[in-house]
Formats: C-alpha cells, structure tokens, sequence
C-alpha cells in the first residue's frame, strides 16, 4: 500500500477529524498509516488504518478500541469513539471506495485490468494475474473479492512499484459495475460470457448483458488505449461491442475470434491441452486447471496478455512479436496452478 498521512485520508474521504484523546498527536498530517486497510480488527497490528463498517450482525465501531488497541492508528467510522482516532465519515464504505480511488489517482502509469461475466470470473482472474505478474510487478488477489468492499480493499494494495491491477467485477443488478468502475477505472475490460447466473436477481438475461456491458462501457476510447475483451462463441458479443468506444478484441472458438483455441484434448485427470492461436502464431497449451471449460477462460487470459503488452510502453523484457508473446503466454498459462479454492480442484488419494 501507498503510504499515507491521515489528512490525506481526510481530504479523500471529505471526513472530519475526531483525535479521541488529548495523548494522541492532534496533527492528521503527522500520523502516517504504514500498514494496510482493515475492516477485521483480529487483523490489525502496528500502523493500520481500520474501516468500522456496520452490518446486520456486527458493528464494526464496536471493535473500533480493541483494532486501536493492536495498532490501528486511525479509525474511519460514522461517529467519534472515545479514546480512539477517528475520521468520522457518512458512509464507510463508500469513504473506503473514494480513498482507493484517491490512491489509483497517483499511478497514472498503472493499467487496470476488470473482469466480469455470468461465470469463469475468479479462474480467469486468476490466469491473467499469473501471466501478468510475469512481466511486472501485480496486486492480483486470491479469491474473490468482487464488490463494494472487495474491490477497493484490492485497489489499496498497489505501491508505487505496481504495474498491473486485476480486479474481478461482481453485480446482481444494474449499476453495480458501474459504481465499481467509478472507484477504479480499468483500461482492459473482459466480459467472459452473458448467462443465467444470479437471474433471481437480474430477472432476464437482456437485464444481465446490461449490467455486465457497464465494464466496457467505461472503459477509455480506443485511441486512450482502452481494449474490450469479449467472447466470439456469445450471442450477446455484437451487444457489448456497440456499447463501448474501446479497441474490441474477441477469444473463444470461434474461427473468427481474434484468440482463438481448438483441438482440445482431455487428460485422464480432465486437465484440457489444445492449441492456442493468435493471426498465424499458434502455440500448444497443457493447463493444470480441471475441466474444458478453462480453454475459454485461459483463451480470454492470453488476450488481456496480448493487450497489455501491446500497450505504449510495454515491459522491456517482453518478446517483441507475436510469435515470442504468444509462446510466452502459451508457457506461462501451462505452468499456472490453481490459486483461488473450489474452482473445480482435483485431489489424488492413494
């Protein structure tokens, strides 16, 4: 995490300041938060910045003294609690987005990379974050952590050394992406697919392609250099396409996808091998993942691969042609382990 001052933490968050006692220094400025954002006081040591959220079971304020008494060294909570620090705010979770969106504000140079879709999001964000971090440094988190609160506490991870942010994008509704992309604006989006996941919430899936249309709607021009990642085997892709201005790249099986895979093969274990293709490079992948399915996901991988190197200023130590890139990425989608649990894990027992 970047390093702040808790007037800094002040100014992002539009809080007013609560010293709580006459011991701590009353300056904002000179209290420095040199350790990371918490929201879970069993987690908090020496130079953390606690959020208090409140929920239907637990109040957060409530454990405000003891996330102070390990360390803590302020509080962003909607009232003062004595003898405790505190920046009093109207809402802590949305003052916990407007502060990681403060933070992304200072590394221009950082590319954000957002994910979303019906179903794959967490095994694709996962693939994207090994490959990338291959080529620099990248805060890419295990599991999913794809909401209001998850998403900023990802985006307050990166440092002034972080090149790549991977953030799954979650929604059950219209407007969750969007609120999401207002913290942290990615530059290459992927929709993975448009499905019936979570249609209680949505009532349609026309409902769903909308919602999920709010990661490249956001996304910069093409000319910014904003990329749309999108599925060549979905109905819904003409869809999606037509609502962002970005550069429009597309994976899948599809002949026509610029990313394309075919002659998938199964393992006894269900691990797939296929070829991966991109124009005329072609390289041959054998994922460590279980299931057919990760083809796509791995194809939508090696495309946010692709974008990313070719952006304006790629990593020096990035082959220069596509052959090399795409054998790189062929290599490195080979070498990824599964990372995040419950994603279609095999266990041997003898």
């Amino acid at each position: 995490m970047i390093a702040l001052s808790v007037a800094e933490v002040l100014a992002a968050t539009q809080g007013r300041w609560e010293a709580g006692t006459a011991a701590v220094e009353n300056d904002p400025a000179a209290i420095a938060i040199t350790g990371e954002v918490r929201f879970d006081s069993r987690s908090c040591g020496p130079g953390v910045l606690f959020v208090a959220l409140p929920g239907e079971r637990t109040d957060g304020h409530d454990f405000a003294a003891a996330a102070s008494q390990a360390g803590a060294v302020a509080v962003v909570g909607l009232r003062p609690i004595p003898q405790v620090p505190c920046v009093v705010v109207a809402d802590p979770l949305i003052a916990l987005g407007a502060l990681a969106k403060a933070v992304l504000a200072r590394l221009p140079e950082l590319v954000i990379v957002g994910i979303t879709g019906s179903s794959g999001k967490t095994s694709t964000k996962d693939l994207i974050g090994d490959l990338l971090s291959r080529w620099g440094p990248t805060v890419c988190p295990i599991g999913s952590y794809n909401n209001d609160l998850g998403v900023p506490l990802t985006a307050l991870r990166v440092d002034e050394a972080t090149r790549y942010l991977v953030l799954e994008m979650g929604s059950r509704g219209v407007g969750h992406i969007a609120r999401l992309t207002q913290i942290a604006r990615p530059a290459i989006g992927v929709v993975l697919n448009i499905g019936t996941a979570h249609l209680g919430e949505f009532g349609s899936v026309e409902v769903v392609a909308t919602a999920k249309s709010e990661l490249v709607a956001a996304l910069p021009a093409a000319a910014d250099g904003g990329v749309a990642i999108l599925n060549a085997d979905d109905p819904a892709t003409p869809y999606l396409a037509g609502r962002t201005a970005a550069q429009v790249w597309t994976f899948g099986s599809a002949p026509e996808a610029d990313i394309r895979y075919n002659e998938i093969d199964l393992s006894i274990g269900g691990r797939p091998r296929f070829r991966l293709s991109a124009g005329i490079s072609r390289v041959e992948v054998a994922l460590r993942l279980v299931g057919a399915h990760q083809a796509t996901n791995a194809a939508a991988a090696a495309a946010v691969a692709l974008a990313t190197v070719a952006r304006d200023r790629p990593p020096a130590r990035v082959a220069s042609t596509t052959d090399e890139r795409l054998a790189e990425i062929g290599a490195g989608l080979s070498l990824a382990q599964p990372r995040s649990r419950w994603r279609m894990e095999l266990t041997d027992r003898a």
